[in-house]
Order: C-alpha cells, then structure tokens, then sequence
C-alpha cells in the first residue's frame, strides 16, 4: 500500500532524484508576484507582478538544463508567455492614452462619469486586451496551443506547480476585475436615465467582457473535452483536462452573480487539491517504476524517458499499478472520479454549482453544452481508470523488486498523499469547512 520505508532509504531515493537547489527559491519567487497579483490596485503593479510571477515560471520550466525536453518547453515557454505579457502591456498602454490614469479605483470612477463614447470604446479596448492575455497565460482555448507542449516536455516535478499555482491568482484577479466592471455596470444603469450611453448596451465594456468569455469557455470546454480522448502521454492528457476545467471556471467567471462567484471559488479550491493529488500519485509512481532496477523490466523499447530520470510519460506505463500499490492505485482512480464529475466526489459538487448558476442566470445552451462535454471527458478519465487495474505480462516490476521493498514512498509524500484523497473522498460528510470559507469569500469579493 502507501506504506513508509526507513529514513536511510528514504534519504537515498531523495538524493537519487538530483532536484536542483534553486527549485524551492524560484517557486517562492514565483508565489510572491502570484501574491502582488491578486493584491494588485493598478496597472504599473499588476504588470510588474505578473512578469515575477511568470519569470518564475519559465524558470521553473527549464531548470534541468541537462534535458533537452526541459529547455525546449521552456524557451517555448517564455517566447509565447512574452507575447502575452505583450498583450497585457498594450492593453494597460491603450486604457493609460484613453484615462490618463493607472489606479484601478480612478478608472472605475473615471467609467462612471464620463459619457464620451470614443473614449469608453477605447478603455473596453484596453480591458478586453488585457484579459485576452490573461487568458493566453491560463491556457483558456483558442489560446492553448503552447499547454499541452510545455506541460508534457517539462519535468512532473515542474508541471505540478505550472497547472496550480499561476492560474490560481491569474483567475482570481481577473474575477475581482470583472466584478468592479459589474458594480460599475449596475451603478452606471441606475444612474443612466436620460443619458445617451449605459453599460447595458451592445457598445459596453462588460458586453465585450461577458461574450469574451463565454466564447473562450465553450471552446475551452469542447477541446479540452474532444482532444484529450486521443492522448497516450499522462501529461497531454491532464493538460487538455485542465483546459476543460478552464471553461467550467470561465463559466462561472461570466455568471457575474454572487452564487457563481461563490462556485468559482469552490471549483478552484476543488480543483487545486484534486490536480496537485493526481500529479503527487504521478511523480510516486515515477520514483517508484522507475527506481533502481525496474526499468530493466520495461520490454516495450517505446516508453523512452524523455524527461526526468523518474518522470512517467505514457499512460500505458500505469498498467497494472493496482496489482503492485493497490491504495496508490485507489487513490488515483478516486480523483479521476472526482475530475470526471462522479457523485459524492468533490469534483461532482463543483460541476453542479456551477451549472446551477449557469441555469439560474439563464445560460441554458452553454450549460449543455458542459454537460455533454463532461460525460465525453469522463471516458478518457476512466479509460485511465481501466489501464491501473488491468494486468500484463510485462508489467511494471517483478516482484522479487517488489519484496525487496522498491514499491515505498517516504512518510511525507505518502502522508501528503493519503490526507488529500480522504479530502476529495469523505467531502460530502463535512463539507461545512470548505462551503463556509468559499461563502464568506465569496461574500466578501462581491459585496466590496
């Protein structure tokens, strides 16, 4: 099972992994602009925070430098993270010529008073650019291209934290931007009668917004959904998996209700834990599979490690993982259940809030739409499901490598491990901590 081996052994496979030292530092740095992010009041620092937090992140991408795969994905990387960054600068350029200011709360007001046309056509330009950059660096389909490639070229160890961490205060940002746009919106509304202009017309900021992103979602949801049934590599396929969860969330994103802000928070919560499990289960697996003598057990010459000497790389490599780790095998198919939407899981309750706002606000099409696209999505997840438990011949290792104790992780990542699958599986029997917290944000977000 997740079972623990001694702290020598345990200290050995640490050092066997050879994890660059500045991976831990660049992290951090990485975290501390995501933090300025999310904390951010104008343009000059919501620019300044992204590139720490993104300069983070290609260096993340690239820092085993002794593997062409890993510098591949982050050059890739960084020439198209740049173009983003591009998009946002000339965003927060063209609200600056218009404006004349960089506060946020000073456009707000400044969108308030004004009534001159060119010039809000000219700010809902700049915003619309921005979060069209924005949606570059989360991967939200059209613009996803460069996620599958960098997610499946960089180390396991990498592409946890690039499917976590950045879209997190990415997606958090732009939620308490289009929220402010919104007050301003019902604000300006109120106030509009007899004016020639409101945000309720064709020509409004939060008009271009909210068909922006339910473009974004709908496509992000079809191709995350459609393309990732013709995967073999684990990576590819949980990059066009999160591309999928990206459409739920911009889903919620576009609701714009105080119920959808509360499942947006919800689902990124869920989505987090689950991703971060399934990625710990993948580099376990790796460490495991591919530690000391078992890969002299691999007979099929295809499953050539193009990454990280413990990195798994083809699906079929998690054949009959089961039969060798049955709780590490559980515990894998218990979060492909709750990504695939299973009731009681924590995935399923994510799916359901937002669509129930979806339904609410009367985005019924879309919401189909999610619907099918989830039960399309869910047979790659189960197809994943039916490879840990099927067994072959030329299965993983032999088992004298088992008895020799091959088949153990440290305390930690087993620990790691164990308390995140009770999280996503015993969600139901108390699920008061987690609603209360994403509530009261939720509260707090839209209210302010």
């Amino acid at each position: 099972g997740i079972s623990t081996i001694s702290e020598s052994n345990s200290l050995n496979m640490v050092s066997k992994k050879n994890y660059p030292r500045e991976y831990t530092l660049v992290a951090l740095l990485s975290t501390v602009g995501a933090s300025l992010l999310i904390s951010s009041s104008d343009l000059i620092s919501l620019y300044l925070s992204i590139e720490l937090q993104s300069f983070g992140v290609y260096i993340l991408a690239s820092i085993y430098r002794n593997l062409g795969s890993a510098v591949s994905a982050g050059l890739k990387y960084f020439l198209l993270g740049s173009l983003s960054s591009c998009i946002i600068l000339l965003g927060a350029s063209i609200i600056y010529t218009y404006t004349g200011i960089t506060h946020f709360d000073s456009i707000y007001s400044f969108i308030f008073v004004t009534e001159n046309q060119s010039i809000l056509q000219g700010i809902s330009l700049g915003i619309v650019l921005i979060f069209i950059g924005f949606f570059f660096k989360v991967g939200a389909a059209p613009l996803h291209n460069w996620s599958p490639d960098v997610y499946d070229d960089s180390p396991n160890i990498v592409t946890v934290w690039l499917t976590v961490m950045p879209k997190i205060s990415i997606i958090i940002f732009l939620l308490e931007l289009y929220l402010n746009i919104g007050i301003i919106e019902y604000n300006f509304s109120s106030a509009a009668v007899g004016r020639s202009f409101t945000l309720l017309d064709n020509n409004s900021i939060i008009y271009y917004l909210k068909n922006l992103i339910l473009i974004s979602s709908i496509l992000s949801l079809i191709i995350g959904s459609t393309v990732g049934l013709s995967q073999n590599r684990i990576k590819r396929l949980l990059a066009y998996s999160t591309i999928s969860h990206i459409g739920f969330i911009l889903l919620a994103l576009s609701i714009n209700t105080e119920q959808s802000v509360e499942s947006l928070i919800f689902y990124i919560v869920q989505y987090s834990l689950t991703n971060l499990n399934i990625f710990l289960i993948i580099l376990a697996v790796g460490i495991l599979i591919h530690s000391s003598t078992a890969k002299n057990y691999y007979s099929d010459n295809s499953f050539e490690d193009k990454g990280s000497e413990n990195d798994v790389q083809y699906i079929n490599e998690l054949k009959g993982l089961f039969f060798y780790n049955p709780l590490l095998s559980l515990s894998l198919s218990i979060c492909l259940f709750s990504m695939a939407g299973i009731p009681p899981l924590i995935g399923f309750f994510s799916k359901q809030f937002v669509l129930y706002a979806a339904i609410q606000k009367g985005f019924y099409f879309i919401s189909i739409v999610a619907i099918i696209v989830s039960v399309i999505s869910a047979s790659y997840y189960l197809n994943v499901i039916k490879i840990l438990h099927v067994s072959d011949s030329k299965n993983i290792v032999s088992s004298d490598s088992k008895e020799a104790g091959q088949w153990n992780i440290n305390n930690t990542h087993s620990f790691i491990i164990s308390t995140l699958t009770i999280s996503i599986l015993l969600f139901i029997l108390k699920p008061s901590i987690i609603l209360n917290s994403t509530a009261i944000l939720s509260l707090t977000l839209f209210y302010y």
